[in-house]
């Protein structure tokens, strides 16, 4: 399956009535043979997607909504708060050129995972960071991940990491946002402090 048909089953998810949603995003639960998937809570979700969609490897990354009781939930319901969700991405990597182990460790560089409320000017719930596990293997190396960072950083990690619950994928509008809209997104990443909180947190 090529990156632009992970997407369309994403999209069809996200505009189709009911149950249509919820149907195409237990289809992208499965990744096509030979990939896999990971699931990772980011802050915003336009940034995790184009910070993922970067690294060899990765065939596509979906942004959308997870870890809360809201079924087929909107942007407008999950920004609001009280849904539970966390805005998030679903990866899908070839696990022949990239580690799970190496997607986990490159998400915790792209996040302040020291911060509990948010990530960087997004504030509130649906902003934590959290690493989606789907199975005990996948567990365990976010658990080694989690200390080394603990170690580097010579403070308390506030990413959880919880088990993989059902994966909704956002609005068609919000797909490859950073590419789409490019220069708006450069404008809000640039305005927002993601990369100079960055670089203070990991260093250049």
């Amino acid at each position: 399956m090529t990156r632009l048909q992970l997407l369309a089953l994403a999209l069809l998810v996200a505009c189709s009535p009911e149950g249509g949603r919820e149907a195409a995003a237990q289809s992208t639960t499965q990744a096509p043979a030979k990939l896999q998937a990971a699931v990772f809570a980011g802050g915003c979700f336009w940034c995790t997607e184009a910070d993922f969609e970067k690294l060899p490897g990765v065939k596509a990354a979906v942004s959308g909504y997870t870890g809360g009781r809201t079924r087929r939930p909107t942007y407008e319901q999950v920004s609001a708060g009280g849904t539970g969700h966390y805005e998030a991405v679903r990866v899908i990597y070839d696990p022949r050129r990239v580690s799970y182990a190496a997607l986990v460790d490159h998400y915790f560089r792209t996040v302040d995972p020291t911060d509990a409320g948010g990530q960087f000017c997004d504030r509130g719930e649906s902003y934590r960071t959290a690493v989606f596990v789907a199975d005990a293997a996948q567990r365990k190396v976010a658990e080694v991940e989690k200390a080394e960072v603990a170690r580097a950083l010579r403070k308390p990690i506030a990413t959880a990491i919880l088990a993989a619950a059902q994966f909704w994928p956002a609005e068609g509008y919000h797909q490859d946002y950073y590419k789409k809209h490019s220069f708006k997104y450069r404008f809000y990443r640039s305005r927002c402090g993601r990369d100079a909180r960055l670089r203070q947190v990991w260093g250049r």
